[in-house]
């Protein structure tokens, strides 16, 4: 077998593996959107469209989860003559069609403005016409999308079998287990997808890999730990209190729809229903983000026991007094009038696009204003600049504005497992059995030192794949 890493390699993003065997049966795992490359269109365009390999020789897809970084180019690979399906969870697939579609609504916006800088004779260079899906290609891949259940032992060529072994990370979240036979020798690889964390809110734990011949495995917070070690309940409140209680203000939360809002929001549920908390007025400006807690409602079985428990007993799990969804633009900007003490949970959790950047842009100078960052954000985005110090002015959509607001950061709502749980991932396979070990999904560095981690801890053969790096197995 081949092994081609055509996305997260010596970075974060666009997520893309593609294994070869022997008999030319060709498989991709996960077909990201890469958002470096998207922040930086000056990187070099790929040889088949917008692909380094030819899509119509592409046998099989399979997912790991639905966040774009691993499933936004799916539809532009059908687009371009893959004519196979997409094996995933059932979870996944819900969260993909939804995400998918998003972008989707998106690019419909990017092709308008292609069209009105035609008209005005000037070219767009931030935007590639090629990459742009619409909503008939999303449901085309959708049509092909075949969910299978965690643990379940699946057939997918002559000689070859895949399982989906929990992750936590999101709902519906896989590490990839595959066994296939050449030469008459059984040989087996696992790929981790994106590593959650123990005791998150709403998922499970994930759980380790069978020992593997070849790990394939994500380094994102592989030189970090985690610094919240209270529970979120306790956390959030804490922040409330002084937000929103102590002073009437209130608190901006810019979230990732998909994951990160639905555990704010079953922390929120909790505080307010088991421990008594005064039921604060929170909006939720995200269509996105209700039509993805309602997958989660239909998923209970998939969470951990905890979230069931609470379901059955409260009946649903993010629904509670004083939450609001907001669904339009117009009713999304009239909260910026709403004078009393209330929390705003909105997208994108990067602060780039989505409506969090007018909140931010509405309450960055006022002092009663406290804006929480709860995940990771890019460099160069308007999050990142919040979390990096810059502080006592900021442009925002070309306007810049004092900073007045209080900035905090916490990361009990990551999704990503830090260090501790990837060398525990790792360290679940046998040093005398596996083979070689490939660091991706994670910045350069990074990687070079979680390779001195797992070399200290006796194991060899690691490698960290650059983009496009063949290997054969």
């Amino acid at each position: 077998m081949k092994i081609t890493f055509w996305g997260a390699a010596r970075q974060v993003s666009g997520s893309m593996v593609l294994l070869e065997f022997d008999d030319e049966y060709k498989v991709l795992i996960d077909c990201g959107t890469d958002l470096e490359r998207e922040n930086n269109p000056e990187k070099p365009k790929l040889a088949y469209g917008i692909f380094p390999f030819d899509p119509s020789l592409i046998n099989l897809v399979i997912l790991t989860h639905a966040h774009i970084d691993h499933s936004g180019q799916i539809p532009n690979l059908y687009k371009e003559g893959f004519e196979g399906q997409v094996l995933c969870t059932k979870p996944t697939m819900d969260l993909s069609e939804l995400l998918l579609l998003d972008s989707a609504s998106l690019n419909q916006r990017k092709f308008k403005l292609i069209h009105d800088s035609k008209k005005r004779s000037k070219k767009r260079k931030d935007v590639d016409s090629r990459e742009l899906y619409l909503e008939r290609q999303v449901k085309e891949a959708m049509d092909n999308f075949v969910p299978i259940a965690f643990d379940q032992r699946f057939k997918f060529k002559d000689d070859g079998y895949v399982t989906f072994i929990p992750a936590g990370h999101l709902l519906g979240a896989a590490h990839v287990y595959i066994e296939f036979w050449e030469e008459g020798q059984k040989k087996t690889l696992g790929f981790s997808g994106d590593i959650g964390r123990k005791n998150y809110p709403l998922l499970i734990d994930p759980q380790p890999l069978p020992p593997v011949d070849y790990l394939i495995t994500e380094t994102t917070y592989g030189d970090r730990h985690h610094i919240d070690q209270d529970e979120a309940e306790n956390i959030l409140a804490g922040i409330i209190q002084k937000a929103c209680i102590d002073v009437p203000g209130r608190l901006i939360i810019p979230s990732f729809s998909v994951g990160r809002t639905q555990a704010m929001l079953y922390t929120l549920n909790k505080l307010y229903t088991e421990k008594g908390f005064t039921p604060i007025k929170v909006f939720t400006d995200s269509p996105l983000a209700k039509a993805s807690s309602r997958v989660y409602e239909k998923s209970v079985k998939l969470l951990n026991k905890h979230a069931r428990t609470f379901h059955e007993e409260n009946e649903s799990l993010f629904d509670f007094e004083n939450l609001i969804y907001l669904e339009s633009n117009q009713a999304s900007k009239a909260v910026s009038n709403h004078s009393e003490p209330c929390i705003i949970i909105s997208a994108s959790g990067m602060v780039q696009g989505g409506r969090v950047e007018h909140h931010i842009e509405a309450n960055i100078s006022n002092p009663y204003a406290t804006i929480l960052m709860v995940g990771y954000a890019s460099e160069g985005t308007l999050g990142w600049k919040l979390l990096n110090g810059e502080r006592k002015e900021l442009s925002i959509r070309g306007q810049k504005f004092p900073v007045n607001a209080t900035i905090l950061r916490i990361d009990v709502f990551s999704g990503h497992g830090d260090f501790k749980d990837l060398t525990n991932f790792v360290a679940a396979q046998d040093i005398n059995k596996v083979k070689k070990v490939f660091l991706v999904h994670g910045e350069h560095l990074t990687m070079q030192n979680f390779k001195l981690t797992l070399e200290q801890k006796g194991y060899q053969q690691i490698e960290i794949p650059d983009k496009g790096q063949t290997y054969e197995i």
